[in-house]
């Protein structure tokens, strides 16, 4: 008998947590910033999107080029990530059901590898799980800092899972779980699977309209509706 591995790779917003309408204000400080300017917001979609996706979507839409986006990109990333580090109030957050007892039963298991994959910037992922203390549970992850297109996440995170635990990951070997069609796209097109959750902004059909593999409508008792562990092969 053959022990199989699974990495789980979670992405954090109206997955495992929510952070009220605090983030928004501080983000956009930090367009203004350094452009002078925030876009064009009102009709924009967020669901999904990568932090570095969001600046040159808005900051295309306002008339800067693709060079001009790329050059100041690092410096709305470093205008934003003290901010957010400093000033997030776990008052105006929410930890989305069942997530607690998820990770906590995952983490005890010698054959699940546990990671991220979300669009957030790593300083600004961090500052949101240390809230809820849940940084303990997630040694790597796939960040905003790895990429534009959240797809282009999904390599890093096999990368970094490799680094971690020294097994290299096919992308059968790999669930995702998530809460648009964004992250349903990043697991199709990669050839992982998807188990998405209805806490974000997008409905429970709209996601398995999507394509994915497993709908919730949260994620109490995820552990007897997903197969999170893998087969084990003969």
């Amino acid at each position: 008998m053959i022990c199989a591995m699974r990495l789980v790779l979670f992405d954090i917003d109206g997955t495992l947590l929510r952070c009220g309408a605090q983030v928004g204000p501080m983000f956009f400080d930090a367009l203004r910033a350094v452009f002078g300017s925030v876009g064009s917001v009102p009709g924009y979609s967020f669901s999904g999107k990568t932090d570095p996706l969001i600046v040159f979507d808005l900051m295309a839409a306002a008339g800067f080029s693709e060079a001009e986006i790329r050059g100041r990109l690092r410096e709305v990333h470093d205008r934003y990530a003290p901010r957010i580090e400093g000033e997030l109030d776990p008052a105006q957050m929410e930890l989305l059901p069942g997530v607690g007892e998820l990770l906590a039963g995952l983490s005890r298991r010698d054959d699940v590898v546990l990671g991220l994959l979300t669009g957030n910037w790593e300083r600004g992922a961090r500052a949101k799980l240390a809230r809820f203390d849940l940084n303990r549970y997630f040694a790597f992850g796939a960040f905003g800092d790895d990429g534009v297109q959240r797809p282009s996440l999904f390599p890093a995170g096999l990368r970094k899972a490799e680094l971690h635990c020294g097994h290299r990951f096919s992308p059968e070997e790999v669930l995702l779980v998530g809460d648009t069609p964004l992250d349903v796209e990043c697991a199709k097109v990669n050839g992982a699977r998807i188990a998405a959750v209805a806490t974000g902004r997008i409905r429970g059909e709209d996601l398995a309209a999507a394509g994915a593999d497993w709908v919730l409508p949260d994620l109490r008792g995820a552990l007897e509706q997903v197969p999170f562990a893998a087969e084990r092969r003969r």
